[in-house]
This record gives structure tokens, sequence and C-alpha cells, in this order.
């Protein structure tokens, strides 16, 4: 405890002392209730397994809560470093088992820092992963701008498991809205090469296929030129440069009109969106 509490990357933001000292004592007590000369010389012994599940739940918690790796090494090589002072204090008067009980010592800590560090990024992997999902979802909203239309701005880029996610989401809401209209909004989207077209070309059919028209809109320039340039056909599907002119077209296929409505009131008169 005291090693950790010197080392100046504690994160006492994240846990606190209390909760530190639990760690710690749990661990301690299930190392010395499993070590004896036996096992010592024997990093794999099935007598440490209660010690690497002890480690492999703070490694997977601490990866959850936001720990970095050192911090997370610091956890179980200051237990390493109190335990040589000990073995120095018992040892002083004789140097040979001094070596010798150092070497065992530190090599078996080392085993479980690299246990912990293997469990730790396996923590962090899940974490990364959870959160692209989230984001993922978050990044491909279905939204209902009319009564059958719908809009689905993408933002970054297109890539097969995110096009999936899209066609998936998209292709729900056809079903459960009943809307006979999906606008694709490419404007986030920072370029367009062949690959991501073939995903938009993908997305179109099988929104089609669902008995829905398909309209792309957020063309900029630049990524009108880049379709020229490579050649890529979208001559079949209906593209438009904003959102609002998507929008605007959709209403047309639906024989809709949005108009100014005049508002009089009394003597004046004012003009309001209708």
């Amino acid at each position: 405890m005291n090693n950790q509490l010197q080392d100046v990357s504690l994160r006492e933001d994240l846990i606190s002392n209390d909760d530190l000292r639990a760690q710690s004592e749990e661990l301690v007590e299930v190392l010395v209730n499993k070590l004896n000369d036996d096992n010592l010389s024997v990093v794999d012994s099935a007598d440490f397994d209660d010690v690497y599940e002890v480690l492999g739940g703070i490694s997977i918690t601490r990866a959850r809560q936001g720990f970095s790796p050192r911090e997370t090494g610091v956890y179980i090589f200051s237990l390493k470093d109190a335990l040589l002072q000990i073995l120095q204090e018992e040892f002083k008067n004789d140097p040979v088992s001094l070596y010798e009980s150092t070497m065992k010592v530190s090599r078996l800590i080392d085993s479980f820092g690299i246990v912990t560090f293997e469990t730790f990024i396996k923590g962090r992997e899940e974490v990364i992963l959870r959160q692209t999902d989230e984001i993922s979802e978050i990044s491909t909203p279905v939204i209902r701008v009319w009564d059958g239309i719908l809009a689905l701005p993408i933002i970054g880029t297109l890539d097969s498991s995110r096009t999936q996610i899209v066609m998936e989401n998209l292709l729900q809401e056809i079903v459960a809205s009943g809307s006979s209209i999906a606008i694709l909004d490419i404007s986030g989207v920072p370029a367009v090469d062949s690959l991501v077209a073939q995903h938009l070309i993908k997305t179109v059919s099988a929104t089609r296929l669902m008995g829905a028209e398909c309209i792309i809109s957020g063309i900029r320039p630049e990524i009108a030129q880049t379709v020229v340039h490579l050649g890529i056909d979208l001559s079949g599907i209906v593209t438009k440069s904003t959102l609002a002119s998507a929008l605007k077209y959709a209403f047309s296929m639906l024989m809709l009109e949005v108009r100014k409505k005049q508002v009089s009131s009394g003597n004046n008169s004012r003009v309001v969106n209708g």
C-alpha cells in the first residue's frame, strides 16, 4: 500500500484508498494461502489459479474504469517491491539464499504481471468494441422527416460492416413506418471512392427491393468530380446536392406541395411559413 500511495500516477479519482486497500488485502491473502516452497518456482502451478482469478477480475475492472496499463502495472509490481524488501531483511546475512529467493519471487510476480496485462488488454478491447458499436448505432439514425419519407444522414466513412448496419436500420424502419421514400444524406462522408460508392449502390438496391425509392443527397462538387473520374455509374439513382432539395423532390414524388401561406390580421397582413 505504501508503494502504491507513493506513486505519482495514483488515480484517487478512479478508486478510493479504501477500495485499493481491499483489493490489495484480497490479493495478498490469496497469495499467502497458496504460496509454499514447492510451487514458488512453478509459475504455472494450478495452486495459483485463485491468484490469477483475483488478478483477472481486478484487471478487467480497472480497464473498464479507465486506468492506464502503467497504472495497472504499478498495482502488481508494488507487491514485488514489497516482497523483495522483506527478502533483503530476512537474508541480509545470507547472500546466496537472498539471490535464489529473489530470482524465484521475481519470476513469479513477473508471471502475475504478464497475466495482468493480458487480461487488462482484453478488458480494454471489450470496452473499445462496445463503444464502437454504440457510436455506430448513434451515427446511423433513421429519421422520419415526413409521412412516407425517411432520412438517414451518414457521418464518417462507409465500410462493409457499417453498410450492413445502415441497411438493417433503414430496412427495418421502412417496414415499421411503411415509408416509400428514403433519403441517404452523405454530406458527412469525407470522401467517396469506388468502395464507398459500391456500398451506397447496395443500400439503394436493398431499399428498392423493399418497395421504396432511394435518393442520395449531399453530393458536393468534389464528390461529383471523384465519381466521374472513377467512372462510377450512378445514373440510375436520383442524386441531389442538398438534403433540402432531396426533400423537395420527395414531396413532388408524393404529390405534395409546401408553400408560403398569406395570413391576414385586421388591416395588417403577414406571410408565414406554412
